[in-house]
């Protein structure tokens, strides 16, 4: 994550230093020219610009999202190009105007006090607003090279942050800094950084067919350097240079470093000697440095020229893995194509090296073909490709140690073809993943569908219990009688409208509901709570708890009927806790009986009982699973009956002290992570 923070942090840096001495001079002339009660309308437009940049970023996101995968891939790559071209321009310009554009700004605003509210508002806007567009781009493509987003935003933050404590130095004269010469060695840093996000567009724009070669490699050292290697993951993060490039790759890479960077230095030569020794620059009336410094560029007999340094601090991390890589004896090695169809699945698959490899898998079928690395005598699966369109390409990355490998093609709607095998001896061993068949479910599906009838008998017997209470206006006994009705429902595993409609019915709450809680819509368990706990009288609630009863004999009836896809058992375990984490621990749904953990308690009875039922197919394929999910199952579980009071009521979970209530939704959000791996440990794969 951290590798990914550098460039992100920079573009942060700059883009937040320039729109923050915007603001600075902006302010600084209102105030100055006695305008004070302007500035509302300078920052009108800085929000507004910064909106327009968040949206921007959303924008750019759901859309990316939307697209089919080579049409992702093909807009990326547009749009990393775009960015580069967006920072070179910023880099030259900021170069050339550092040590004037503040004395612009003053102009602008005077014509602006001159013309209304609304052209100061739109002069800090436009100003703001640019290097908001320029940022909110230059992210977007760092965190698609990245392939996360917690790093590049990390790095963002962190750069505007400093900006802005910068900015305010500056403004309140208690900072100095040569902004001239800061643009400089940044300038020089961006530079080589674009030029890595534009080798990474020109690799999404081969990928997405845009562009030619996307199989012509300059270079292929993924099997003999681990991608996930410290020294691979921050050349690859700082700079975006991979252990596999294709001849374009370089060729854009190197011209466009080469042309741009001497363009870059031969300027900062041009200007060095012409201009006086600098000092703080672009903000209103700074105090002069205490010490004259020397001229930008303008080398001494003693001291290299300023460039070398953020030259060499940028070229060290790639000049380590080279060595590294010579140390080694790697030598460049096209990736392995291997040909995925019913009449050539696996060919072109030889004994692979040891280690980390990348397989370009093509399929050259009709059909669309799923394709897995496996060991033939399990068919354990080290790797897949789902979707592969005939005449695509997809590459498959996985880590070869001892054993026998082979390829599995199982086309749409046809049946599944292995590759002859292969045995590779020596490097270290990597866990496969057993794979599941819709027949092992089965059983744990039918032993569900038992246990959920069986409730559903139950659960029925006290609703029924809950409405004749209600209707002989026996209230007390009602709201007793409601908490363990409710526990029955919430222990039957019911989540994410695990019951289709009957779920909303029986269990809804306002949310969505034009009405609230005077909609028709809002029926069940939710709507008889509210009734209770709120003084409504017993005439009037009495419908409602016939109508939850009604629903749950009709639940009762059709449950057997319902048709129910063996993947959502596995995944129903995490679901189930974390609805709880965001509806019971939250209070979201509570309308008055205050029994948050109650039902908290309930969920976990449920997902104990899901997680039984699996037990022997996850022992298979990771016993160290249900260790973890079992010991902070326990855990959670304490704190959750540690709210239950000597009469057998719950403490509501709002009133919970702040200590115990983090610790709460700590130890769920972890049981959550513990029970992740579930779904896609027994995940159905047609390689079984």
């Amino acid at each position: 994550m951290w590798d990914n923070a550098l460039p992100s942090f920079l573009i942060g840096l700059r883009e937040g230093l320039e729109a923050g001495l915007v603001v600075s001079v902006l302010v600084a002339t209102l105030v100055r020219s006695g305008h004070r009660s302007r500035l509302p309308h300078v920052w009108t437009g800085v929000l507004a610009a910064v909106g327009m940049s968040m949206g921007f970023g959303a924008v750019l996101t759901f859309t990316a999202a939307n697209l089919s995968g080579q049409a992702q891939e093909a807009f990326g790559g547009a749009l990393s190009v775009v960015a580069v071209v967006f920072v070179t321009a910023m880099v030259f310009w900021m170069r050339r105007s550092a040590r004037s554009f503040s004395g612009e700004l003053k102009e602008k605003v005077t014509a602006a006090l001159g013309m209304g509210a609304g052209v100061l508002v739109a002069t800090s806007f436009l100003a703001v607003g640019r290097e908001g567009l320029e940022t909110a781009l230059f992210l977007w493509t760092t965190g698609q090279a990245a392939g996360e987003s917690a790093g590049p935003l990390i790095g963002a933050g962190a750069g505007l942050l400093l900006a802005a404590a910068v900015c305010w130095g500056l403004y309140r004269r208690v900072l100095h800094l040569n902004l001239t010469r800061f643009f400089t060695v940044t300038g020089a840093a961006l530079i080589v950084i674009a030029a890595g996000v534009l080798g990474y567009g020109v690799r999404d724009l081969e990928e997405g067919g845009v562009l030619p070669g996307s199989t012509a490699y300059a270079f292929d050292l993924s099997a003999s350097i681990d991608p996930g290697s410290w020294y691979a993951t921050l050349v690859s993060g700082t700079l975006n240079l991979t252990p596999q490039m294709t001849w374009l790759q370089i060729l854009v890479y190197g011209a466009y470093l080469v042309a741009v960077m001497g363009l870059f230095v031969r300027g900062v030569r041009g200007t060095g000697a012409a201009r006086t020794p600098a000092t703080a620059a672009a903000v209103p009336t700074p105090e002069p440095t205490t010490r004259r410094l020397p001229r930008w560029g303008a080398p001494t007999a003693r001291r290299l020229p300023r460039w070398v340094v953020p030259a060499a601090a940028l070229a060290a991390p790639a000049l380590v893995a080279g060595v590294l890589v010579a140390v080694s004896g790697a030598k460049p090695a096209s990736a392995a194509t291997i040909t995925v169809s019913p009449a050539d699945c696996g060919r072109g698959f030889a004994a692979p090296e040891p280690g980390r490899q990348s397989f370009q898998v093509r399929n050259n079928g009709s059909r669309t073909v799923e394709a897995y690395l496996i060991d033939p005598s399990t068919s354990a699966v080290y790797g897949e490709v789902e979707g592969i369109a005939p005449g695509t390409t997809r590459a498959l990355i996985a880590t070869i140690g001892s054993g026998r490998y082979a390829w599995r093609c199982v086309p749409a709607g046809g049946r599944a073809v292995t590759s002859a095998a292969v045995r590779v001896t020596g490097g270290g061993t990597d866990r496969p993943v057993l794979p599941v068949a819709e027949k092992d479910l089965a059983g744990p599906l039918a032993a569900y569908r038992a246990y959920v009838q069986k409730g559903l008998a139950g659960l029925l017997t006290r609703t029924r219990t809950l409405q004749r209470d209600i209707e002989a206006g026996r209230l007390d006994r009602a709201r007793a009688d409601w908490v363990p009705a409710h526990e029955a429902y919430a222990a039957l595993g019911a989540a994410y409208g695990t019951f289709g409609n009957f779920d909303a019915k029986i269990d809804g709450t306002t949310a969505g509901l034009p009405g609230g809680l005077k909609d028709p819509g809002f029926t069940g368990f939710h709507r008889v709570e509210y009734g209770l706990w709120h003084g409504e009288p017993a005439s009037s609630l009495a419908r409602a708890a016939g109508r939850l009863t009604a629903d749950v004999a009709g639940l009762q009836k059709d449950f057997p009927h319902q048709d129910f896809d063996p993947n959502d058992l596995p995944l129903r375990t995490h679901e189930i806790l974390e609805d709880t984490l965001q509806q019971e621990l939250t209070g979201a749904d509570d309308y008055g009986s205050g029994t948050n953990l109650a039902t908290a308690e309930a969920d976990l009875q449920g997902t104990r009982e899901l997680l039984g039922l699996l037990r022997p197919l996850i022992e298979r394929r990771d016993p160290q699973v249900l260790t973890a999910v079992g010991s902070w199952m326990g855990r959670t579980e304490h704190l959750v009956l540690a709210a239950r009071r000597e009469d057998g009521g719950w403490t509501p979970v709002e009133r919970l002290p702040t200590g115990t209530r983090e610790r709460l939704d700590g130890a769920m959000g972890q049981l959550l992570e513990e029970l992740a791996p579930v779904p896609d440990l027994l995940e159905i794969r047609r390689a079984a």
